[in-house]
């Protein structure tokens, strides 16, 4: 009876993780092995604050996720003490985050991702830390936009300045 009992705690995480898998924009696999708790806490903060889940997962119920999901590509990564980062919405998010504390962290290591449905290894993950985060590409994006009508605006008002002038 207990046996059947954790097989449905394992079943029913494993369908969670493959959720998760599949709903996300980014999923970020690390090896956190050397990292304290007050590390892994303040790491956990840094992610939640940006809307990331941290979680850790053994490898044979994440390789069952990722089969499900069909994602297999990623069980080369599921080696090890591993945690996954999962998130929704941003991209960069996650990536510029954990690199960011490995930096800070040597212990903390990133294997490999899935960014959008591709598996990628650590060095497309720093790639994409380098990125700026998706507000500052919106506001790139807003200057880039702004300046043709900027410069118009400067020309009408140097005409009329000049036409002021010449009266």
């Amino acid at each position: 009876m207990g046996n059947a009992k954790i097989q449905g705690e394992k079943s029913l995480l494993v369908s969670e993780v493959t959720t998760k898998f599949r709903e996300s924009s980014c999923s970020i696999v690390a090896d956190y092995r050397g990292l304290n708790s007050t590390q892994v806490t303040n790491l956990r903060k840094a992610l939640r604050d940006a809307g990331i889940e941290f979680q850790v997962i053994k490898n044979t119920l994440a390789r069952r996720a990722t089969a499900d999901a069909n994602l297999t590509d990623l069980d080369a990564y599921l080696t090890g003490p591993t945690a996954i980062a999962f998130s929704k919405s941003d991209v960069v998010a996650p990536a510029k985050i954990l690199s960011d504390f490995a930096k800070k962290n040597d212990k903390l290591n990133l294997k490999g991702a899935i960014v959008e449905g591709k598996v990628v290894g650590p060095d497309q993950i720093k790639a994409l830390a380098d990125l700026p985060s998706r507000d500052g590409m919106l506001s790139m994006l807003l200057s880039v936009l702004q300046a043709p009508v900027r410069n118009f605006a400067l020309a009408v008002k140097a005409v009329a300045e000049q036409k002021e002038a010449q009266a």
